[in-house]
């Protein structure tokens, strides 16, 4: 048996589950159904009226905007949080059996729906309520459960870097300061691109965090991809997916330029 053949369940996987997906969302995002009003027959064509549905609907784009800001200042919270956390787990003196990764990872394997109604039940202790404050309280939801993702792929390279370069950047007289943003952040690049990916657009497709939080007064872009699709408004949700698809993939390209730079700069990875 040849090791390529091992390959096989793989792009099975691949195909049913990636590829043919997608080639569904495209169908149903650049086709339409049209009724004939004389035979009442129904019959599907090219159309740009899920395009157009979009780009002329003001309430599409402000969901899209609501869920870039939310989306964007819950990864700068994780990384202002996750970043000298990391930093700490990752020093030997302190955690030389990764025990307290651990602790910080132990929430992922609780279920997701369980964390935010637990998370809702004591933000509504501390009177954070979400009908009052839907926007705190959803994106102190978001921070609480993607903060993980980013303390992991950070605390990976952490544990990477190249100490000799951060005793030798002290020892030549630079501040904690210099150390921290010429030392530290370029080698940490790789990880902190890493994290971004694992936050951000993630972020903006999740629509149960929101529901719950918010009390349904905040409708992210993943909430409104599934309204539609509850609508059965097939052709409008795919091209709405259609648009997420195209946001990942730009965010993957900037992720691997970041990466690029920052093994050219000698990072750790």
């Amino acid at each position: 048996m040849q090791r390529k053949y091992l390959c096989i369940p793989y792009i099975i996987f691949l195909l049913l589950f990636i590829i043919v997906p997608i080639v569904i969302i495209i169908f149903y995002a650049f086709t339409y159904e049209f009724v004939n009003p004389v035979t009442n027959e129904t019959y599907i064509g090219l159309s740009h009226l899920p395009l157009t549905n979009f780009f002329t609907n003001w309430s599409k784009w402000n969901v899209l905007f609501v869920s870039l800001f939310i989306a964007l200042i819950t990864t700068l919270l994780c990384l202002l949080i996750g970043f000298p956390l990391a930093f700490f787990l990752a020093d030997k003196q302190v955690n030389r059996n990764a025990v307290l990764v651990t602790l910080f990872i132990a929430p992922m394997w609780i279920n997701f729906v369980l964390r935010t109604g637990a998370t809702r039940d004591l933000l509504t202790w501390l009177g954070i309520n979400g009908g009052e404050h839907p926007y705190l309280a959803t994106i102190v939801g978001m921070v609480q459960n993607y903060l993980p993702f980013v303390i992991l792929p950070l605390y990976t390279t952490m544990t990477k870097l190249d100490k000799s370069q951060i005793e030798a950047a002290r020892d030549l007289g630079a501040n904690p300061t210099q150390v921290l943003f010429k030392n530290i952040i370029p080698q940490a690049v790789p990880g902190i691109v890493s994290a971004c990916l694992m936050t951000f657009m993630p972020t903006m497709s999740s629509y149960v965090i929101s529901d719950v939080l918010s009390e349904g007064k905040i409708t992210l872009f993943g909430n409104y991809i599934e309204l539609e699709f509850t609508n059965k408004a097939w052709n409008d949700g795919s091209f709405m997916a259609l648009v997420m698809l195209l946001l990942i993939a730009v965010t993957m390209v900037i992720s691997q330029k970041f990466s690029k730079e920052g093994k050219e700069e000698g990072g750790a990875w």
